[in-house]
């Protein structure tokens, strides 16, 4: 059941289910809440309460914003969770990795450990040899393309790399959800604004966080020439010993997506460490 959270400047929209700790997942750009679809119930299952929120200017929350940095949708993700009476776990997919860490950077006490899902979180650059990877020039134009353009039929053609090999069985719905929802007044309009966003103040953040945090990466990603390079500098800039990487062999852009059940279990063995727990 969808809830709403009256916010600066507009309403988030989230959903709650499960009880015990608190878990909440924020999605990419483009997107909505339904990116965790197979990964709640595991979760649930597993013993948390978990919030899926609709990232402002998505989903079901209101769409027209003044602002679509990461530092805003921190302060909306740390807004859900005081509502809820945290702290909480919170898990950010591609955008939302940046937001996750600047919420816990601004307000540790309110966030337990993070997870970072494919997520941009520092200043990028592309080297002329990155181009030679085929993947990143087949995502980067569609990417490019959709954001110049707002084009729905280009975000679909650039789901479709971002999602190399495997595809959740809902494929198809799944699509159509997204398509249907980027046709609605204003979020197509979220979605470029989130894309000129760069994510250079969540980098400045990386040294001031706290809490654990895990970053998880598909090897196939097509954001980035080397997604390995890319979360271990992640973790280099955290302070020392805080941060962890996995990689997912196979996994494009949507690791929860393509591969929920493995990162369900990636997620639940970092929550029970001996640093998560500290």
């Amino acid at each position: 059941m969808t809830e709403y959270l009256a916010v600066d400047d507009g309403t988030i929209a989230y959903e709650v289910a499960g009880s015990g700790p608190l878990i909440v997942l924020a999605h990419g750009m483009g997107d909505s809440r339904a990116a965790y679809r197979a990964v709640i119930p595991a979760l649930v299952a597993a013993g948390y309460r978990v919030a899926a929120v609709d990232l402002r200017g998505c989903g079901e929350s209101s769409a027209d914003w003044p602002d679509w940095s990461r530092t805003a949708i921190a302060g909306d993700l740390l807004a859900v969770i005081r509502h809820l009476g945290g702290p909480a776990v919170l898990v950010g997919h591609s955008i939302s990795g940046g937001a996750a860490t600047i919420a816990a950077a601004r307000e540790p006490s309110l966030v337990t450990a993070v997870v970072e899902l494919a997520p941009f979180t520092r200043k990028q650059s592309i080297r002329f040899g990155d181009l030679r990877v085929k993947r990143l020039r087949q995502g980067m134009l569609r990417l490019l393309g959709a954001g110049a353009f707002g084009s729905v039929p280009l975000w679909r053609s650039y789901l479709d790399v971002a999602y190399p090999g495997v595809k959740p069985a809902d494929w198809a719905e799944r699509l159509g959800r997204v398509d249907s929802l980027l046709r609605e007044p204003g979020r197509m309009k979220a979605m470029q604004g989130m894309g000129r966003s760069a994510p250079t103040d969540a980098g400045a953040q990386l040294g001031n966080v706290r809490r654990p945090v895990l970053v998880v990466m598909g090897t196939l990603d097509p954001d980035w020439a080397d997604p390995h390079a890319e979360g271990s500098a992640i973790v280099d800039a955290l302070p020392s010993g805080l941060g962890r990487l996995e990689m997912i062999e196979g996994a494009g852009h949507y690791p929860h997506d393509q591969y929920p059940d493995r990162v369900v279990s990636l997620v639940l063995a970092f929550l029970r460490s001996d640093a998560a727990r500290a």
